[in-house]
């Protein structure tokens, strides 16, 4: 309160009376004609409604921020959405990327057994294959030596014969033994 007074004093002390010398409603007191303009220019300025029109001018610019204010607010709310949809989209396509690495692993994992299953498989196959060229190749040589005592056989045979039997009859027995010979092998 103390305060208001002390202004109030100051105000009174500094008016435009105290200021001049002489009567202050005079045309030759400076301050007088001071009031005088600043009244007419106050008329001046409320008779071209200025006050109605800055006052409008600031209601327009008040409602101009109140606009920018509610867009601003609405932009905002906006992007929240589209940063929160975006981060949904983010985790399904991180949890959509773990499936495929893990399905990927699982597929390698069965495409790498299946592999080892097709190799040993494989390997099987051609020892079986080499086993039975082995065998094969046992009873080729097995029957190139039986045909080759045979041979060597059926051979001692003609020779002992022929010492044996005298010309005549040689023919004839050789061609029996060679038949019973042949007969005992087949």
């Amino acid at each position: 309160m103390n305060r208001i007074s002390a202004i109030a004093i100051t105000v009174l002390a500094a008016s435009p009376a105290a200021a001049a010398s002489g009567p202050f409603f005079s045309l030759r007191n400076t301050d007088f004609i001071v009031l005088l303009a600043f009244l007419v220019f106050v008329g001046v300025l409320i008779y071209f409604k200025v006050p109605s029109i800055v006052g409008g001018k600031l209601d327009e610019r008040a409602d101009g921020i109140r606009k920018d204010l509610d867009e601003a607010r609405r932009l905002r709310e906006e992007a929240q959405e589209i940063y929160a949809s975006y981060e949904r989209r983010q985790r399904e396509v991180q949890g959509q990327a773990d499936e495929i690495i893990a399905n990927a692993r699982r597929e390698a994992e069965a495409q790498a057994a299946k592999a080892k299953d097709d190799l040993k498989i494989s390997i099987e196959r051609r020892l079986k294959a080499a086993e039975d060229q082995i065998a094969s190749a046992e009873k080729d040589a097995v029957r190139a030596v039986r045909d080759r005592a045979v041979q060597a056989s059926v051979a001692a045979a003609s020779e002992l014969l022929a010492a044996q039997v005298k010309a005549g009859q040689r023919s004839a027995g050789i061609d029996d033994a060679i038949e019973d010979v042949a007969r005992r092998l087949n």
